[in-house]
């Protein structure tokens, strides 16, 4: 059984004591609710970046129908420019001139057609890149909220770092002269149960993990001496005797 002196168990409740700080510190770190708003965000981030893809290419789409579109209706009207000179000119034959004449009124009506496309096609570029400049606001906001979020991440961070810093310099202070088996016997029990490697025996119950002892067990502690380090027979933390479950003289 390992043994160390009375003090020293009495002072490992002190050290059990600052890890628990520390590691209630440690998961505050990692629970920050900002740090849930932040991933909450990139979330809503990486809805907008499908979406502004979708809607840049649809517009680029529509950007490039709106340019032929746009050809089309020039080169009709480029084509019925010339049949008019020709035909204002004076200097073709009435055959000709009637079909000149025949030409433009079918002119007229593709180009009539084709601006009406050209039309349709700039309401729709207009609409898309109405929808792309709100995504791209949108966009903008919600960064800006991601970066806010994450700065508050930053500063509450930096609080819990300063507090963990002040509990592990009190905890090295606390541990310091301990004797070593018990320091070495406690933080692997500690390691094994999830932080908790030492517990007071208070009114023949653990403290660690909240069981009452038996009889037997409570008097096998009771009869150990006083520098015989006991453990729980449930938990198996180290049980560090209040003054009412010390041996008796």
């Amino acid at each position: 059984m390992t043994k160390a002196p009375v003090e020293d168990q009495r002072r490992l409740l002190d050290v059990q004591a600052l890890d628990t700080r520390a590691q209630q510190l440690v998961h505050r770190r990692t629970t920050l609710p900002a740090l849930a708003t932040v991933k909450e965000i990139d979330g809503q981030l990486a809805d907008l970046n499908s979406a502004l893809v979708a809607s840049r290419t649809a517009a680029s789409d529509l950007r490039r129908e709106l340019a032929k579109a746009e050809g089309d209706v020039e080169q009709v009207r480029t084509r019925a420019t010339r049949n008019q000179q020709r035909l204002d000119s004076g200097a073709v034959g009435a055959k000709d001139a009637q079909a000149l004449v025949s030409e433009l009124e079918s002119l007229g009506r593709r180009q009539e057609a084709l601006e009406e496309v050209e039309l349709e096609v700039m309401e729709r570029l207009e609409a898309h890149e109405d929808t792309l400049a709100k995504l791209d606001e949108a966009h903008q906001k919600t960064a800006d909220a991601k970066a806010a979020a994450l700065a508050e991440v930053d500063a509450q961070t930096a609080e819990i770092n300063a507090q963990l810093e002040v509990v592990q310099a009190d905890r090295a202070k606390a541990v310091d002269g301990l004797d070593a088996a018990l320091v070495t016997l406690y933080d692997k029990i500690r390691t094994q149960l999830g932080g908790q490697g030492a517990a007071a025996l208070r009114g023949g119950r653990c403290e660690g993990c909240q069981l009452d002892m038996n009889q037997t067990d409570l008097s096998a502690i009771r009869a150990a001496a006083p520098e015989d380090v006991v453990r729980c027979e449930e938990c198996g933390r180290i049980l560090v005797r209040i003054k009412d479950d010390r041996p008796k003289e």
